[in-house]
């Protein structure tokens, strides 16, 4: 089986039995996305969602959050990953939001990448589903599920190889939900030491399931 028929195949059954799948973080506004992005690297969305209530009802806006310092914002955030490194980019962030953008989350990729704390992958997931922007975020759910079905070759080593095969293929409406899709897959189905695959529906196309059969 060729790529094109694996993303045929892909397309057709999460359009099917999920036309609209979005993100598990918690937010009501660009801003408290931005931060739940922030702090959800290397952590889990369950537990970014455990902190994030306090946090935004300490620091509603960038306003709030620029007046504050690291050592308080420490304080809410203590118990995910790397909180140190979190609560400085989050000042951070909050300060050249105000600064630079006048309190606005830019929707240009290359704009949110110049914010304390954002890569490629927190500006593509903000691009993508605050501004339905056609951008492919890779994190390792992504990275993982997009090898195993064989929709990007071996060679692609990279989060940036990933992102760009995945572009390649995929119809420029769909990039934000498959965005979605491949996480969700990801997180509950293709888990990374203990794959699911006998719940999996993805079986008949997968390269992984394919290889693991013989």
């Amino acid at each position: 089986m060729n790529r094109k028929e694996r993303f045929r195949l892909f397309l057709e059954y999460f359009t099917t039995n999920f036309p609209e799948p979005e993100t598990e973080l918690h937010y009501s506004n660009p801003y408290e996305l931005l931060v739940a992005v922030i702090l959800s690297a290397q952590c889990t969305d369950k537990r970014i969602n455990m902190v994030t209530p306090a946090l935004f009802e300490r620091y509603p806006d960038p306003e709030a959050l620029a007046a504050s310092n690291a050592e308080e914002v420490f304080t809410y955030i203590r118990s995910i990953s790397y909180p140190n490194n979190k609560s400085k980019h989050l000042v951070g962030m909050a300060r050249l939001l105000i600064d630079k953008f006048g309190s606005e989350i830019p929707a240009s990729i290359a704009e949110l990448q110049e914010l304390p704390g954002v890569g490629r992958k927190t500006a593509n997931v903000i691009a993508s589903v605050i501004f339905n922007q056609p951008a492919m975020a890779v994190d390792t759910h992504v990275f993982r599920v997009s090898r195993r079905l064989g929709l990007v070759p071996s060679t692609a080593t990279t989060p940036l190889a990933v992102e760009k095969g995945l572009m390649r293929h995929i119809p420029t409406a769909l990039v934000p939900k498959a965005h979605h899709w491949l996480i969700l897959h990801g997180r509950y189905i293709c888990l990374a030491r203990t794959p699911k695959c006998n719940v999996c529906p993805l079986t008949s196309f997968c390269l992984y399931f394919e290889k693991m059969k013989k």
